[in-house]
Protein backbone atom coordinates (compact mmCIF):
# COMPACT_ATOMS: atom_id res chain seq x y z
CA UNK A 1 0.00 0.00 0.00
CA UNK A 2 1.64 3.14 -0.46
CA UNK A 3 1.10 6.36 1.77
CA UNK A 4 1.57 9.99 1.47
CA UNK A 5 3.27 10.96 5.29
CA UNK A 6 4.42 14.53 6.44
CA UNK A 7 6.47 13.87 8.97
CA UNK A 8 7.98 16.04 11.87
CA UNK A 9 10.48 15.50 13.68
CA UNK A 10 11.44 17.56 17.26
CA UNK A 11 14.52 15.92 18.88
CA UNK A 12 14.51 17.24 22.25
CA UNK A 13 17.26 17.93 25.34
CA UNK A 14 19.71 19.08 22.13
CA UNK A 15 19.32 22.75 22.26
CA UNK A 16 17.33 25.45 20.64
CA UNK A 17 18.96 24.34 16.45
CA UNK A 18 18.07 20.92 15.43
CA UNK A 19 18.78 21.42 11.88
CA UNK A 20 21.98 18.78 11.97
CA UNK A 21 19.02 16.26 13.13
CA UNK A 22 16.90 16.59 10.24
CA UNK A 23 19.61 17.15 7.95
CA UNK A 24 20.59 13.67 9.04
CA UNK A 25 17.04 12.67 8.98
CA UNK A 26 16.54 13.36 5.54
CA UNK A 27 20.21 11.99 4.24
CA UNK A 28 18.07 8.58 5.90
CA UNK A 29 14.97 9.19 3.88
CA UNK A 30 17.21 9.50 0.55
CA UNK A 31 19.23 6.78 1.14
CA UNK A 32 15.78 4.07 1.82
CA UNK A 33 15.41 5.54 -2.06
CA UNK A 34 12.77 7.65 -0.80
CA UNK A 35 12.10 11.52 -2.43
CA UNK A 36 11.68 13.44 0.49
CA UNK A 37 9.79 17.03 0.43
CA UNK A 38 11.64 19.49 3.11
CA UNK A 39 9.27 22.32 4.03
CA UNK A 40 9.57 24.35 7.58
CA UNK A 41 7.89 22.68 9.70
CA UNK A 42 8.46 19.04 8.62
CA UNK A 43 8.72 16.82 5.21
CA UNK A 44 6.44 15.27 2.98
CA UNK A 45 7.63 11.72 1.93
CA UNK A 46 5.64 9.09 -0.48
CA UNK A 47 6.40 5.54 -1.08
CA UNK A 48 5.40 1.79 0.03
CA UNK A 49 3.77 1.67 3.54
CA UNK A 50 6.93 -0.65 5.03
CA UNK A 51 9.55 1.48 2.89
CA UNK A 52 8.20 4.55 4.90
CA UNK A 53 7.91 3.45 8.34
CA UNK A 54 11.37 1.36 8.19
CA UNK A 55 12.55 4.70 6.99
CA UNK A 56 10.83 6.77 9.75
CA UNK A 57 12.29 4.32 12.34
CA UNK A 58 15.60 4.67 11.33
CA UNK A 59 15.34 8.82 11.61
CA UNK A 60 14.71 7.74 15.33
CA UNK A 61 17.71 5.65 15.44
CA UNK A 62 20.00 7.79 13.76
CA UNK A 63 19.01 11.34 15.85
CA UNK A 64 19.28 8.70 18.90
CA UNK A 65 22.44 7.70 17.75
CA UNK A 66 23.62 11.52 17.44
CA UNK A 67 23.30 11.92 21.16
CA UNK A 68 19.61 13.23 21.50
CA UNK A 69 18.01 11.76 23.97
CA UNK A 70 14.23 11.98 23.66
CA UNK A 71 12.86 12.59 19.90
CA UNK A 72 9.00 13.30 19.71
CA UNK A 73 7.47 13.04 16.01
CA UNK A 74 4.20 14.38 14.57
CA UNK A 75 2.85 12.06 11.72
CA UNK A 76 -0.14 12.62 9.35
CA UNK A 77 -0.24 10.74 6.70
CA UNK A 78 -2.89 9.16 3.97
CA UNK A 79 -3.73 6.00 1.87
CA UNK A 80 -5.81 5.70 -0.94
CA UNK A 81 -7.48 3.00 -2.57
CA UNK A 82 -9.58 4.46 -5.19
CA UNK A 83 -6.56 5.66 -6.92
CA UNK A 84 -2.76 6.59 -7.02
CA UNK A 85 -1.90 9.83 -6.56
CA UNK A 86 1.32 12.19 -6.00
CA UNK A 87 2.50 14.79 -3.82
CA UNK A 88 2.71 16.71 -7.19
CA UNK A 89 -0.54 15.85 -8.35
CA UNK A 90 -1.97 16.71 -5.22
CA UNK A 91 -0.27 19.92 -5.34
CA UNK A 92 -0.82 20.82 -8.79
CA UNK A 93 -4.80 19.97 -8.25
CA UNK A 94 -4.96 22.43 -5.36
CA UNK A 95 -2.55 24.91 -7.70
CA UNK A 96 -5.11 24.50 -10.85
CA UNK A 97 -8.26 25.34 -8.45
CA UNK A 98 -6.68 28.02 -7.11
CA UNK A 99 -6.00 29.97 -10.86
CA UNK A 100 -9.29 29.13 -12.15
CA UNK A 101 -11.09 31.03 -8.49
CA UNK A 102 -7.94 34.15 -9.28
CA UNK A 103 -9.25 33.87 -13.44
CA UNK A 104 -12.83 35.25 -11.43
CA UNK A 105 -12.13 37.57 -8.62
Amino acid sequence: MNVILDLCVVPLGVGVSVSKYIAACQAVLEQAGLTPHLHAYGTTIEGEWDSVMNAVKRCHETIHEMGAPRISTTIKLGTRTDRTQSIQQKVQSVQEKAARRDQYS
